[in-house]
Protein backbone atom coordinates (compact mmCIF):
# COMPACT_ATOMS: atom_id res chain seq x y z
CA UNK A 1 0.00 0.00 0.00
CA UNK A 2 1.01 3.71 -1.04
CA UNK A 3 1.57 6.28 1.99
CA UNK A 4 -0.89 9.53 1.33
CA UNK A 5 1.15 12.80 1.32
CA UNK A 6 -1.24 15.57 1.64
CA UNK A 7 -0.38 19.08 0.92
CA UNK A 8 -2.20 21.75 2.71
CA UNK A 9 -2.01 25.72 2.88
CA UNK A 10 -3.60 28.79 1.99
CA UNK A 11 -4.35 29.49 -1.89
CA UNK A 12 -1.75 30.90 -4.19
CA UNK A 13 1.45 29.48 -1.63
CA UNK A 14 2.07 27.58 -4.72
CA UNK A 15 0.64 24.12 -3.91
CA UNK A 16 -0.06 23.00 -7.13
CA UNK A 17 2.89 24.20 -8.94
CA UNK A 18 4.45 21.77 -5.90
CA UNK A 19 2.16 18.65 -6.97
CA UNK A 20 2.36 19.08 -10.52
CA UNK A 21 6.26 18.92 -9.86
CA UNK A 22 5.74 15.67 -7.50
CA UNK A 23 3.93 14.07 -10.14
CA UNK A 24 5.65 14.68 -12.77
CA UNK A 25 8.99 12.20 -11.60
CA UNK A 26 6.87 9.43 -13.06
CA UNK A 27 3.21 9.23 -14.86
CA UNK A 28 0.62 10.97 -13.45
CA UNK A 29 -2.98 9.07 -12.79
CA UNK A 30 -4.18 12.66 -12.61
CA UNK A 31 -5.68 12.69 -15.83
CA UNK A 32 -7.33 8.98 -15.09
CA UNK A 33 -9.23 10.97 -12.16
CA UNK A 34 -10.77 13.86 -13.35
CA UNK A 35 -13.66 13.46 -10.75
CA UNK A 36 -11.29 14.78 -7.95
CA UNK A 37 -12.39 18.61 -8.48
CA UNK A 38 -9.28 19.62 -10.25
CA UNK A 39 -7.45 17.10 -12.98
CA UNK A 40 -3.96 18.15 -11.31
CA UNK A 41 -6.16 17.46 -7.48
CA UNK A 42 -4.34 13.35 -7.18
CA UNK A 43 -1.35 11.70 -8.80
CA UNK A 44 1.59 9.25 -7.95
CA UNK A 45 4.66 10.13 -7.11
CA UNK A 46 8.62 8.08 -6.63
CA UNK A 47 11.30 9.36 -5.30
CA UNK A 48 14.33 7.05 -4.32
CA UNK A 49 12.44 3.98 -5.48
CA UNK A 50 9.82 4.50 -2.92
CA UNK A 51 6.02 5.26 -4.30
CA UNK A 52 3.20 7.42 -2.46
CA UNK A 53 0.31 9.29 -3.39
CA UNK A 54 -0.21 13.19 -3.48
CA UNK A 55 -3.31 15.06 -2.76
CA UNK A 56 -3.60 19.01 -3.46
CA UNK A 57 -6.26 20.06 -1.10
CA UNK A 58 -6.43 23.53 -1.89
CA UNK A 59 -8.01 25.70 -5.14
CA UNK A 60 -11.57 25.98 -4.04
CA UNK A 61 -11.91 28.25 -0.96
CA UNK A 62 -13.96 32.07 -1.90
CA UNK A 63 -15.83 33.84 0.17
CA UNK A 64 -15.16 36.44 2.88
CA UNK A 65 -12.23 35.79 5.72
CA UNK A 66 -14.59 34.23 7.66
CA UNK A 67 -15.57 31.73 5.16
CA UNK A 68 -12.15 31.37 4.19
CA UNK A 69 -11.14 30.66 7.83
CA UNK A 70 -13.86 27.72 7.86
CA UNK A 71 -13.24 26.09 4.70
CA UNK A 72 -9.67 26.04 5.52
CA UNK A 73 -9.96 24.38 8.75
CA UNK A 74 -12.47 22.11 6.86
CA UNK A 75 -10.01 21.26 4.48
CA UNK A 76 -7.04 20.91 6.16
CA UNK A 77 -9.11 18.73 8.95
CA UNK A 78 -10.79 16.17 5.89
CA UNK A 79 -7.00 15.90 4.69
CA UNK A 80 -5.44 15.18 8.10
CA UNK A 81 -7.99 12.50 8.44
CA UNK A 82 -7.16 10.64 5.52
CA UNK A 83 -3.96 11.38 5.12
CA UNK A 84 -0.25 9.86 6.11
CA UNK A 85 2.08 12.64 5.55
CA UNK A 86 1.17 16.42 5.80
CA UNK A 87 3.28 18.76 3.49
CA UNK A 88 2.01 22.33 4.98
CA UNK A 89 3.06 24.90 1.96
CA UNK A 90 3.87 28.72 3.04
CA UNK A 91 4.70 31.76 0.81
CA UNK A 92 8.05 33.40 1.38
CA UNK A 93 7.29 36.59 -0.02
CA UNK A 94 4.24 36.87 1.89
CA UNK A 95 5.61 35.69 4.53
CA UNK A 96 3.29 34.51 7.92
CA UNK A 97 -0.31 35.42 7.61
CA UNK A 98 -3.42 35.16 9.64
CA UNK A 99 -4.77 32.08 7.70
CA UNK A 100 -0.81 30.22 7.76
CA UNK A 101 -1.43 30.74 11.35
CA UNK A 102 -4.72 29.63 11.69
CA UNK A 103 -3.87 26.36 9.66
CA UNK A 104 -0.40 25.88 11.94
CA UNK A 105 -2.26 26.20 15.11
CA UNK A 106 -4.58 23.43 13.70
CA UNK A 107 -1.63 21.27 13.04
CA UNK A 108 0.69 21.64 15.99
CA UNK A 109 -2.28 19.45 17.19
CA UNK A 110 -1.48 16.52 14.70
CA UNK A 111 0.46 13.47 15.76
CA UNK A 112 0.96 13.26 12.38
CA UNK A 113 4.62 13.37 10.34
CA UNK A 114 4.46 17.04 9.08
CA UNK A 115 6.64 19.18 6.85
CA UNK A 116 6.80 22.39 6.45
CA UNK A 117 8.17 24.08 2.89
CA UNK A 118 8.81 27.64 2.50
CA UNK A 119 8.10 28.09 -1.06
CA UNK A 120 9.45 30.57 -3.80
CA UNK A 121 12.71 30.55 -2.18
CA UNK A 122 14.77 30.74 -5.28
CA UNK A 123 17.94 33.31 -3.63
CA UNK A 124 19.96 33.42 -0.77
CA UNK A 125 18.13 36.82 0.72
CA UNK A 126 15.05 34.73 0.36
CA UNK A 127 16.08 32.52 2.75
CA UNK A 128 16.93 34.58 5.15
CA UNK A 129 13.70 35.60 5.16
CA UNK A 130 12.39 32.20 5.48
CA UNK A 131 13.47 32.30 9.42
CA UNK A 132 10.46 34.10 9.99
CA UNK A 133 8.68 30.66 10.17
CA UNK A 134 9.55 29.27 13.23
CA UNK A 135 7.15 31.46 14.77
CA UNK A 136 4.58 28.98 13.22
CA UNK A 137 6.05 26.97 16.24
CA UNK A 138 5.81 23.71 13.41
CA UNK A 139 9.81 23.38 13.89
CA UNK A 140 12.09 22.93 11.05
CA UNK A 141 10.99 23.93 7.37
CA UNK A 142 12.74 23.02 3.98
CA UNK A 143 12.96 26.31 1.65
CA UNK A 144 12.05 25.32 -2.06
CA UNK A 145 11.18 26.62 -5.28
CA UNK A 146 8.15 25.24 -6.82
CA UNK A 147 8.50 26.83 -10.12
CA UNK A 148 12.41 25.39 -10.78
CA UNK A 149 12.55 22.57 -8.36
CA UNK A 150 15.38 24.59 -6.05
CA UNK A 151 15.24 22.46 -2.70
CA UNK A 152 12.36 19.99 -3.86
CA UNK A 153 15.11 16.94 -4.03
CA UNK A 154 15.92 17.44 -0.49
CA UNK A 155 12.51 17.80 0.85
CA UNK A 156 11.84 14.79 -0.70
CA UNK A 157 14.79 12.92 0.56
CA UNK A 158 12.97 14.01 4.17
CA UNK A 159 9.39 12.50 3.17
CA UNK A 160 10.48 8.89 1.65
CA UNK A 161 12.94 8.60 3.89
CA UNK A 162 9.73 8.19 6.50
CA UNK A 163 7.89 6.03 4.43
CA UNK A 164 8.48 2.09 4.89
CA UNK A 165 9.61 -0.05 2.51
CA UNK A 166 7.58 -1.70 -0.28
CA UNK A 167 6.47 -5.04 0.84
CA UNK A 168 5.59 -7.39 -2.20
CA UNK A 169 4.60 -10.78 0.43
CA UNK A 170 1.34 -9.96 1.58
CA UNK A 171 0.23 -11.65 4.24
CA UNK A 172 -1.34 -15.01 2.93
CA UNK A 173 -3.97 -15.38 5.25
CA UNK A 174 -5.37 -11.85 4.61
CA UNK A 175 -8.41 -11.85 2.98
CA UNK A 176 -8.88 -9.89 -0.87
CA UNK A 177 -10.20 -6.77 -1.05
CA UNK A 178 -12.73 -6.37 -3.61
CA UNK A 179 -13.66 -2.44 -4.54
CA UNK A 180 -17.32 -1.63 -5.93
CA UNK A 181 -16.18 1.36 -8.35
CA UNK A 182 -17.90 3.58 -10.46
CA UNK A 183 -19.63 6.61 -11.28
CA UNK A 184 -22.34 7.98 -9.18
CA UNK A 185 -26.02 5.60 -9.20
CA UNK A 186 -24.05 2.89 -11.35
CA UNK A 187 -26.27 0.43 -8.55
CA UNK A 188 -22.61 -0.44 -6.59
CA UNK A 189 -24.20 -0.04 -3.81
CA UNK A 190 -27.47 -2.33 -4.92
CA UNK A 191 -25.12 -4.99 -6.43
CA UNK A 192 -23.65 -5.66 -2.83
CA UNK A 193 -27.23 -5.71 -1.42
CA UNK A 194 -28.21 -8.30 -4.05
CA UNK A 195 -24.93 -10.23 -3.26
CA UNK A 196 -25.26 -10.60 0.71
CA UNK A 197 -29.40 -10.33 0.45
CA UNK A 198 -29.71 -7.57 3.26
CA UNK A 199 -29.51 -3.70 2.47
CA UNK A 200 -26.61 -3.36 4.15
CA UNK A 201 -25.95 -0.36 2.25
CA UNK A 202 -28.55 2.84 1.95
CA UNK A 203 -29.90 2.75 -2.25
CA UNK A 204 -31.57 6.18 -3.19
CA UNK A 205 -31.65 7.08 -6.57
CA UNK A 206 -30.34 9.63 -5.91
CA UNK A 207 -26.44 10.19 -7.28
CA UNK A 208 -23.80 9.92 -4.66
CA UNK A 209 -26.04 8.90 -1.07
CA UNK A 210 -22.80 6.32 -0.22
CA UNK A 211 -20.08 8.81 1.25
CA UNK A 212 -17.54 6.57 2.53
CA UNK A 213 -16.12 3.32 1.57
CA UNK A 214 -17.78 0.94 3.37
CA UNK A 215 -16.07 -2.67 4.64
CA UNK A 216 -18.61 -5.47 3.80
CA UNK A 217 -17.11 -9.42 4.37
CA UNK A 218 -18.71 -12.03 2.52
CA UNK A 219 -18.55 -15.65 3.58
CA UNK A 220 -20.94 -17.30 1.10
CA UNK A 221 -20.55 -20.52 -1.19
CA UNK A 222 -17.07 -21.53 -0.56
CA UNK A 223 -16.12 -17.49 -1.28
CA UNK A 224 -14.32 -15.05 1.38
CA UNK A 225 -13.31 -11.71 0.70
CA UNK A 226 -13.83 -7.88 1.89
CA UNK A 227 -16.51 -6.20 -0.51
CA UNK A 228 -15.77 -2.51 -0.57
CA UNK A 229 -18.63 -0.06 -1.09
CA UNK A 230 -17.14 3.24 -2.67
CA UNK A 231 -18.70 6.69 -3.34
CA UNK A 232 -19.47 6.95 -6.93
CA UNK A 233 -16.19 9.22 -9.21
CA UNK A 234 -17.63 12.04 -10.91
CA UNK A 235 -16.51 14.31 -13.22
CA UNK A 236 -14.53 17.45 -12.32
CA UNK A 237 -17.14 19.92 -12.72
CA UNK A 238 -19.72 17.88 -10.84
CA UNK A 239 -17.43 18.22 -7.57
CA UNK A 240 -18.47 20.90 -5.59
CA UNK A 241 -18.47 20.52 -2.07
CA UNK A 242 -15.33 19.26 -0.04
CA UNK A 243 -17.29 16.20 1.46
CA UNK A 244 -17.77 14.98 -2.01
CA UNK A 245 -14.27 15.66 -2.79
CA UNK A 246 -13.14 13.57 -0.03
CA UNK A 247 -15.46 10.77 -1.03
CA UNK A 248 -13.33 10.71 -4.18
CA UNK A 249 -10.52 10.69 -2.67
CA UNK A 250 -11.75 7.84 -0.49
CA UNK A 251 -12.36 5.78 -3.76
CA UNK A 252 -9.09 6.58 -5.11
CA UNK A 253 -7.79 5.28 -1.94
CA UNK A 254 -9.72 1.95 -2.11
CA UNK A 255 -8.79 1.12 -5.81
CA UNK A 256 -4.95 1.65 -4.39
CA UNK A 257 -5.73 -0.81 -1.61
CA UNK A 258 -7.64 -3.51 -2.99
CA UNK A 259 -7.03 -6.54 -5.14
CA UNK A 260 -9.71 -6.49 -7.70
CA UNK A 261 -11.62 -3.60 -8.89
CA UNK A 262 -14.96 -4.55 -9.71
CA UNK A 263 -15.83 -1.60 -12.20
CA UNK A 264 -19.28 -1.12 -11.93
CA UNK A 265 -21.29 0.96 -15.55
CA UNK A 266 -24.62 2.31 -15.67
CA UNK A 267 -25.88 -0.42 -19.26
CA UNK A 268 -28.70 2.93 -19.86
CA UNK A 269 -25.90 5.82 -20.22
CA UNK A 270 -22.83 3.08 -21.92
CA UNK A 271 -19.57 3.15 -20.89
CA UNK A 272 -18.60 7.07 -20.76
CA UNK A 273 -15.98 9.31 -20.39
CA UNK A 274 -16.04 8.91 -16.58
CA UNK A 275 -16.15 5.18 -16.72
CA UNK A 276 -12.89 4.79 -19.10
CA UNK A 277 -10.86 6.90 -16.10
CA UNK A 278 -11.94 4.61 -13.49
CA UNK A 279 -10.99 1.93 -15.24
CA UNK A 280 -7.75 3.21 -15.98
CA UNK A 281 -6.83 4.52 -12.70
CA UNK A 282 -7.49 0.65 -11.89
CA UNK A 283 -5.14 -0.39 -14.57
CA UNK A 284 -2.03 1.93 -13.64
CA UNK A 285 -2.23 1.06 -9.99
CA UNK A 286 -1.85 -2.99 -11.44
CA UNK A 287 -5.32 -4.40 -9.77
CA UNK A 288 -7.38 -7.03 -11.16
CA UNK A 289 -10.58 -5.87 -13.20
CA UNK A 290 -13.62 -6.98 -13.83
CA UNK A 291 -16.44 -4.69 -15.40
CA UNK A 292 -20.13 -5.19 -14.94
CA UNK A 293 -22.47 -3.90 -17.09
CA UNK A 294 -25.44 -2.71 -14.51
CA UNK A 295 -29.14 -2.13 -14.64
CA UNK A 296 -28.94 -4.78 -18.07
CA UNK A 297 -33.33 -5.58 -17.51
CA UNK A 298 -33.61 -1.92 -18.48
CA UNK A 299 -31.74 -1.75 -21.98
CA UNK A 300 -34.04 -2.70 -25.04
CA UNK A 301 -32.26 -5.76 -26.74
CA UNK A 302 -32.24 -7.11 -30.49
CA UNK A 303 -29.62 -10.09 -31.60
CA UNK A 304 -26.54 -8.51 -31.26
CA UNK A 305 -27.15 -5.74 -28.83
CA UNK A 306 -24.97 -7.95 -26.09
CA UNK A 307 -21.90 -8.40 -28.01
CA UNK A 308 -21.98 -5.27 -29.56
CA UNK A 309 -21.85 -2.95 -26.10
CA UNK A 310 -19.34 -5.17 -25.31
CA UNK A 311 -17.03 -4.88 -28.51
CA UNK A 312 -17.48 -1.14 -28.10
CA UNK A 313 -15.84 -1.30 -24.30
CA UNK A 314 -13.36 -3.22 -25.42
CA UNK A 315 -12.30 -0.92 -28.46
CA UNK A 316 -12.72 1.81 -25.76
CA UNK A 317 -9.93 0.57 -22.98
CA UNK A 318 -7.59 -1.18 -26.10
CA UNK A 319 -5.02 -2.30 -26.06
CA UNK A 320 -5.93 -3.73 -22.33
CA UNK A 321 -8.77 -6.05 -23.94
CA UNK A 322 -8.45 -8.90 -22.28
CA UNK A 323 -11.08 -7.77 -18.95
CA UNK A 324 -14.05 -9.80 -18.44
CA UNK A 325 -17.33 -7.90 -18.85
CA UNK A 326 -20.12 -9.64 -17.39
CA UNK A 327 -23.77 -8.54 -17.96
CA UNK A 328 -26.06 -7.90 -14.52
CA UNK A 329 -29.21 -6.44 -12.80
CA UNK A 330 -28.55 -6.14 -9.33
CA UNK A 331 -32.66 -5.45 -8.82
CA UNK A 332 -33.24 -8.94 -10.51
CA UNK A 333 -29.82 -10.74 -9.39
CA UNK A 334 -29.56 -11.71 -13.12
CA UNK A 335 -25.35 -12.79 -12.99
CA UNK A 336 -24.29 -11.25 -9.77
CA UNK A 337 -22.98 -14.49 -8.64
CA UNK A 338 -21.35 -14.97 -11.81
CA UNK A 339 -19.80 -11.56 -10.91
CA UNK A 340 -18.56 -12.57 -7.91
CA UNK A 341 -16.81 -15.89 -9.48
CA UNK A 342 -15.44 -13.93 -12.18
CA UNK A 343 -13.43 -11.44 -9.63
CA UNK A 344 -12.00 -14.43 -7.31
CA UNK A 345 -10.83 -15.84 -10.49
CA UNK A 346 -9.33 -12.59 -11.42
CA UNK A 347 -7.77 -12.19 -8.25
CA UNK A 348 -6.03 -15.92 -8.50
CA UNK A 349 -4.48 -15.00 -11.83
CA UNK A 350 -3.19 -12.10 -10.56
CA UNK A 351 -0.95 -14.19 -7.94
CA UNK A 352 -0.43 -16.85 -10.86
CA UNK A 353 3.17 -17.77 -10.26
CA UNK A 354 4.89 -19.31 -13.36
CA UNK A 355 7.71 -21.74 -13.28
CA UNK A 356 10.71 -20.09 -15.06
CA UNK A 357 11.89 -23.55 -16.70
CA UNK A 358 8.15 -23.79 -18.55
CA UNK A 359 8.23 -19.91 -19.46
CA UNK A 360 11.26 -19.85 -21.12
CA UNK A 361 10.25 -23.42 -22.82
CA UNK A 362 7.10 -21.77 -24.08
CA UNK A 363 8.39 -17.93 -24.71
CA UNK A 364 11.88 -18.79 -25.96
CA UNK A 365 10.46 -20.66 -29.59
CA UNK A 366 7.90 -18.08 -29.73
CA UNK A 367 10.48 -15.31 -29.95
CA UNK A 368 12.86 -17.23 -31.73
CA UNK A 369 10.26 -18.06 -34.57
CA UNK A 370 9.33 -14.21 -34.62
CA UNK A 371 12.10 -12.22 -32.96
CA UNK A 372 12.32 -8.50 -32.79
CA UNK A 373 12.38 -6.34 -35.74
CA UNK A 374 16.57 -5.31 -36.66
CA UNK A 375 17.09 -1.74 -35.69
CA UNK A 376 20.59 0.10 -37.86
CA UNK A 377 21.15 -3.49 -39.14
CA UNK A 378 21.82 -5.36 -35.60
CA UNK A 379 19.72 -8.22 -34.41
CA UNK A 380 18.20 -8.79 -31.29
CA UNK A 381 18.55 -12.20 -29.57
CA UNK A 382 16.52 -12.47 -26.13
CA UNK A 383 18.24 -15.29 -24.73
CA UNK A 384 16.32 -16.13 -21.19
CA UNK A 385 13.02 -14.72 -19.75
CA UNK A 386 11.56 -15.43 -15.99
CA UNK A 387 8.69 -13.80 -14.03
CA UNK A 388 9.73 -11.81 -11.05
CA UNK A 389 8.83 -12.28 -7.51
CA UNK A 390 6.43 -9.27 -7.29
CA UNK A 391 2.47 -9.46 -5.86
CA UNK A 392 1.69 -8.62 -9.39
CA UNK A 393 2.61 -10.16 -12.38
CA UNK A 394 5.94 -8.73 -13.73
CA UNK A 395 8.24 -10.41 -16.68
CA UNK A 396 11.93 -9.74 -17.39
CA UNK A 397 13.52 -10.38 -21.18
CA UNK A 398 16.80 -10.56 -20.74
CA UNK A 399 18.29 -9.18 -24.30
CA UNK A 400 21.43 -8.34 -25.92
CA UNK A 401 20.38 -5.46 -27.07
CA UNK A 402 16.87 -4.27 -25.21
CA UNK A 403 16.94 -0.73 -26.05
CA UNK A 404 15.89 -1.36 -29.40
CA UNK A 405 12.99 -2.82 -28.71
CA UNK A 406 9.75 -0.78 -29.54
CA UNK A 407 6.07 -1.10 -27.64
CA UNK A 408 4.45 -3.17 -30.87
CA UNK A 409 6.76 -6.26 -29.70
CA UNK A 410 5.82 -5.16 -26.29
CA UNK A 411 2.54 -5.96 -27.35
CA UNK A 412 3.19 -8.81 -28.79
CA UNK A 413 5.06 -10.34 -26.12
CA UNK A 414 2.42 -9.51 -23.62
CA UNK A 415 -0.28 -10.98 -26.28
CA UNK A 416 1.34 -14.65 -26.33
CA UNK A 417 1.58 -14.41 -22.28
CA UNK A 418 -1.88 -13.69 -22.15
CA UNK A 419 -2.25 -16.66 -24.78
CA UNK A 420 -0.51 -19.20 -22.96
CA UNK A 421 -0.98 -18.57 -19.59
CA UNK A 422 -4.58 -17.21 -17.85
CA UNK A 423 -3.99 -13.54 -17.14
CA UNK A 424 -7.63 -12.37 -17.47
CA UNK A 425 -8.68 -9.04 -15.76
CA UNK A 426 -4.72 -8.34 -14.67
CA UNK A 427 -2.30 -5.84 -16.08
CA UNK A 428 0.78 -7.28 -16.93
CA UNK A 429 4.05 -5.46 -17.02
CA UNK A 430 7.21 -6.23 -19.43
CA UNK A 431 10.75 -5.47 -18.89
CA UNK A 432 13.18 -5.93 -21.25
CA UNK A 433 17.25 -5.67 -19.90
CA UNK A 434 20.26 -6.24 -20.16
CA UNK A 435 21.42 -9.82 -20.45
Amino acid sequence: MSSIVAIVGRPNVGKSTLFNRLIKRREAIVDSVSGVTRDRHYGKSEWNGKEFSVIDTGGYVVGSDDIFEEEIRKQVQLALDEADIILFVVDVEQGITPMDEAVAKILRQVEKPLFMAVNKVDNAMRAADAVEFYNLGLGDYHTISSVNGSGTGDLLDAIVDIIPEPVEDEQENELPRFAVVGRPNAGKSSFINALIGEDRNIVTNIAGTTRDSIDTKYNRFGFEFNLVDTAGIRKKSKVKEDLEFYSVMRAVRAIEHCDVAVVVVDATRGFEGQDEKIFWLAEKNRKGIVILVNKWDLVEKETNTMRDFERKIRETVAPFTDIPIIFISALTKQRIFKAIETAVEVFENRKRKIQTSKLNETMLEIMQQTPPPATKGKFIKIKYCMQLPTHTPQFAFFANLPQYIKDPYRRFVENKLREHYDFTGVPITIYFRQK
